[in-house]
């Protein structure tokens, strides 16, 4: 027992002095100049340079797929295996799944007050149609609820990970988890936990490889945007409805997960800052499964998140927790419905909301995964789907903006879960920084 508290000690020691403030500030400091190069260098207009970007940024997207689903499934497998049937894992998931719920649908009603606030009118009959064209409807007939659901079980072990099916793999690593929890305690099952601890601490490793290089990641992927805006490739048309989307993410982003972390006793700034560097990243990969690996990383070097919370609450809110999402589909199907002449009444209205928070909850955390499945809804209700052909070439910013948001709500969700319930949870030796 001396010996177990010992070497929790001296892990925490480890990790503390690992953790240097001034290496964090120059980190940061090195990230936002290579954003603000990035974006002068992609105005420029230089095509091998901004095909340089487009390369440097498909690399870094291709690295970050490559470790979130192997990190999201170890994640879940080693704390479940060491929280088992604890009271503790029944009390992390509570908190994870009410701050979750909570967060979500207070995104989807601030989308609804500004839609109402702002009232967008309808757009012209030929744009809608000129839109048709380019609805990718190869996708719809893939998204349906029943087929969604079906993709969700898994008929053997390696298909969720080839193909990245998030949901997949937490069902999988889940069961994997808890069966390790519940199984004799025999020398088989120590040396297969000892297996996967060391497979997760090889993947940090890799992790922390990547944020290193993290800063040329950055500047491609600013470059790359920056060039896109030039070219017209993100168009500011339909400026009432941009509005509501953007102005919806940005108030849940600014104002009202901030006020959740007060209220739960926490310092909005000070999280924010700590967990800049992943909320960087989603904003450019777009996509929350993608940026889970620098998540995690990044809320238990910076945060001092103890990891039985963090590689339990993360990975499970990046597959529900979609804030930005919820207000999307909220939005768009209003907008979408109102061009296509339904009546929205407010009762209506209302029920949307709730719509949208049980779609954004399905939703996988890959890119423009909010798109298909706002364009899945529309088809099944008969709505002409030709106004999500005129929103595909701005979804671009939409879809960086959300995943922004998203990751921010699993950060803050991973903080206030910790807050809660760190005086009932014993530090944890395996503490990566």
């Amino acid at each position: 027992m001396a010996e177990e508290k010992k070497s929790v000690a001296e892990a925490r020691e480890e990790a503390l002095r690992a953790h240097n403030p001034k290496a964090s500030r120059k980190q940061l400091v090195l990230w936002f100049g290579a954003l603000i190069a990035g974006g002068f260098l992609g105005f420029l207009g230089i095509a091998p340079l901004n095909e340089l970007f487009n390369f440097i940024a498909t690399v870094f997207t291709r690295l970050f797929q490559f470790i979130a689903v192997p990190t999201i499934a170890l994640a879940v497998i080693t704390t479940l295996a060491a929280l088992g049937g604890q009271r503790e894992t029944g009390r992390i998931f509570a908190h994870a799944v009410s701050y979750t719920f909570l967060t979500t649908l207070a995104a989807a009603a601030v989308g609804l007050g500004l839609y109402l606030w702002i009232s967008p009118g309808n757009l012209p009959a030929e744009i809608v149609g000129a839109g048709a064209s380019a609805v990718p409807m190869d996708k719809v007939g893939k998204l349906t609820y029943y087929d969604h659901i079906l993709s969700v079980i898994p008929n053997n072990v390696l298909q969720p990970f080839l193909a990245g099916n998030v949901l997949s793999v937490m069902l999988i690593a889940a069961s994997v988890g808890l069966g390790l929890a519940f199984m004799p305690k025999t020398e088989n099952r120590e040396v297969l936990l000892k297996g996967l601890h060391g497979l997760q601490e090889l993947l940090f490793t890799l992790i922390r490889a990547i944020l290193w290089a993290l800063p040329v990641g950055i500047l491609a992927f600013a470059g790359q945007l920056s060039a896109q805006i030039e070219a017209g490739v993100i168009v500011g048309a339909l400026s009432q409805y941009v509005a509501v989307v953007m102005g919806g993410n940005l108030i849940q982003m600014f104002i009202v997960i901030p006020l959740f972390l007060l209220l739960r006793g926490l310092n909005p700034l000070d999280v924010f800052r700590k967990m800049s560097p992943a909320v960087a990243v989603a904003l450019f990969t777009k996509s929350s499964a993608g940026t889970l690996p620098v998540t995690l990383a990044t809320a238990e070097q910076n945060l001092k998140v103890n990891p039985k919370v963090s590689r339990f609450v993360l990975p499970i809110c990046t597959t529900i927790n979609m804030n930005g999402c919820a207000a999307f589909i909220l939005v768009t199907s209003l907008f979408v419905m109102q061009n296509a002449g339904f009546e929205l009444t407010l009762g209506t209205m209302i029920a949307w909301v709730f719509i949208a928070v049980l779609a954004a909850i399905g939703n996988a955390g890959v890119p423009m995964g909010c798109y298909f499945l706002t364009l899945s809804l529309m088809s099944s209700l008969g709505a002409p789907i030709g106004l999500m052909g005129v929103i595909l070439p701005i979804y671009t910013i939409i879809d960086m903006i959300e995943t922004a948001e998203n990751v921010w709500s699993d950060a803050s969700v991973c903080a206030m879960t910790n807050h809660d319930l760190a005086r009932e949870l014993e530090p944890s030796p395996s503490i990566q920084s």
